[in-house]
């Protein structure tokens, strides 16, 4: 561990800030220069969490600096990266995040492709580590936003969601060979949905002051190719208090809750380096869920900054039981953050955090959790 932490610490430190292809279309420092259309970062990926063990690959960041929405000085970017781990997962993002019309207009993409070998320990919010299975999974997911702004901060639209995950291999003797759960023999998920938001956050990366109300509700047809039938609801509340000249406190109420027969991989996953730190990814899955986490974040320089968080939640079959204050699932944790260009809120952060039941996490990510 100790040698992971200090090859991240001369990746951040020494990484270069750009790369120069042409001069008149890339920037070639942090100095930002009102002729230039692009900006470009690149960075090595090292990390480790629960569900990968250890995890390495490289990421880019291009931004498109003529593309901005100019009512909050955001900019359309590009996020690529490539990632492979020790546990022989592998896994391809891409991120657009294109503004028209000077902001009033908004795409928000995001396609990912997983080789994910990963863990299951079954349905519901007590099931017990001794349940704990292994299995093979391919997905490719696609989810497309188009949204309008409705000024001066509020924004509607709507979005398609297509994922298929084909369930490649299961443990003999297993809860998924028994193909009672749905989902256990693939599934896809095809569907679409309406997205309304106010956010008034001073950016999106590490925000600073503002807040976000942010509802979604999607459904999954077979009227357009999908092997379930189910709609899916989520609240996301959030906002940022200053503390002082540089510190804040962050708050985030989530709310998820899935109607009609989803499969497990359209349920609510408890855990993860942005929900519920300190957990595996999908320790606890079921049809809803809740987490409410508060983090301090303190800017000690201009591109750095510690962190310290705690939380709580669960999943639940209905929201009768998910109300009830019976078996949460508390954690607790922090780390630290560097900004990777003077000009552009990339961050990357590294944190760990503690559960209960001996469950805990190291997460290296891009950006802040929420």
């Amino acid at each position: 561990m100790k040698k992971l932490l200090l090859f991240i610490f001369f990746s951040l430190v020494f990484i270069p800030d750009s790369f120069s292809q042409n001069k008149d279309d890339v920037i070639k420092s942090d100095t930002l220069n009102k002729n230039k259309k692009i900006q470009f970062v690149a960075i090595p990926i090292v990390f480790y969490t629960p569900e990968t063990s250890f995890g390495f690959g490289a990421g880019s960041q291009v931004f498109l600096l003529k593309e901005k929405n100019i009512y909050n000085d955001r900019v359309s970017n590009v996020f690529v990266d490539f990632i492979m781990t020790s546990n022989k997962q592998f896994i391809i993002d891409i991120i657009p995040q294109i503004y028209f019309g000077k902001g009033d207009y908004f795409l928000d993409m995001n396609f990912k492709w997983k080789l994910f070998p990963n863990d299951f320990w079954g349905i519901g919010n007590t099931t017990s580590n001794s349940n704990l299975e292994s299995y093979d999974m391919t997905s490719s997911i696609l989810k497309v936003s188009f949204l309008k702004r409705l000024p001066p901060t509020l924004n509607f639209g709507f979005e398609y969601i297509y994922e298929n995950h084909k369930v490649t291999k299961v443990e003999e003797g297993g809860l998924l060979s028994t193909g009672d759960i749905e989902g256990s023999d693939g599934a896809v998920i095809s569907g679409f949905g309406a997205i309304f938001n106010l956010d008034t956050r001073d950016n999106v990366s590490s925000p600073f002051s503002g807040h976000l109300i942010k509802m979604n509700a999607q459904f999954s047809s077979e009227l357009f190719g999908a092997t379930h039938n189910y709609n899916k609801f989520i609240a996301d509340l959030r906002t940022y208090q200053k503390l002082g000249k540089h510190s804040i406190a962050a708050l985030q109420l989530y709310y998820e809750g899935n109607y009609g027969t989803a499969p497990f991989q359209g349920l609510a996953w408890y855990g993860g380096g942005n929900r519920a730190r300190g957990y595996y990814q999908g320790r606890y899955i079921d049809n809803s869920l809740y987490l409410f986490q508060a983090e301090y974040r303190y800017r000690f320089k201009p591109r750095w900054a510690l962190a310290g968080y705690g939380l709580f939640g669960k999943v639940a079959s209905d929201f009768k039981e998910l109300v009830s204050f019976n078996e949460l699932k508390p954690s607790a944790g922090g780390g630290i953050r560097f900004k990777l260009l003077k000009t552009q809120d990339t961050w990357v952060r590294l944190d760990a955090g503690i559960g209960v039941d001996g469950s805990s996490g190291v997460y290296f990510g891009i950006n802040e959790a929420f």
